[in-house]
């Protein structure tokens, strides 16, 4: 996994699991806390994430309300966007639409009936 960006944007790469959850942790509090706005995470270079690493993006989430911003995802691949619909995260979650890039709102309706 690699994580690269700043306070306002994050790329994230590889895969997102148990073994590097810790790490993944630290560097999204750490760019939550360092700044203002929305935290944008990119995961177009994410092969895949296990429930723990899902279970850090939740956290990030969390930690973004809590110290007054959000945490936007962009770039989610499809796979994973299945995994959200399936555990209604998206109802939850802050997705950018990749047909109007900064605009965020909720997966396709097509992809939600999948």
């Amino acid at each position: 996994m690699h994580i690269r960006g700043d306070h306002a944007e994050l790329v994230v790469g590889g895969r997102l699991d148990v073994r590097n959850a810790a790490d993944a942790r630290t560097v999204l509090h750490s760019a939550l806390d360092a700044g203002r706005g929305d935290l944008v995470l990119d995961l177009t270079e994410l092969d895949s994430w296990d429930a723990t690493g899902l279970g850090v993006i939740m956290g990030a989430h969390r930690r973004a309300g809590r110290t007054g911003r959000r945490l936007v995802l962009r770039g989610v691949p499809d796979r994973m966007q299945r995994v959200l619909v399936a555990t209604r995260l998206h109802r939850i979650l802050a997705i950018e639409d990749p047909e109007q890039p900064g605009r965020v709102t909720p997966l396709p309706a097509c992809e939600r009936a999948g």
